[in-house]
């Protein structure tokens, strides 16, 4: 497989509860690249981007809450192979 772009939308409970930082400890970790944000409709955006297994593996992190107060309650996926070019990981505002 190769590189893919995914951008995600996270519902629930999802702000105000570590999302975004622990979102982006673990992206680090599995390194891939892109931001995480707060929207103004209390859901979590996510861009990211890297070998198609590691995407994979932070959707299914983000899925999962990846924060212990977290209560995700829907997950929308889009995924293509156009990439943007990012090469990092971080917290948008």
């Amino acid at each position: 497989m190769g590189k893919l772009h995914a951008h995600v939308i996270v519902h629930g409970r999802v702000q105000g509860v570590g999302f975004r930082y622990m979102a982006e400890i673990k992206a680090n970790e599995i390194g891939v690249f892109g931001y995480v944000k707060n929207l103004s409709d209390g859901t979590v955006e996510t861009e990211i981007e890297g070998e198609a297994s590691k995407v994979y593996q932070l959707i299914d992190e983000l899925k999962s809450g990846i924060s212990p107060s977290a209560k995700v309650t829907d997950v929308d996926i889009e995924v293509s192979e156009e990439l943007v070019g990012y090469n990092r990981f971080r917290t948008a505002y």
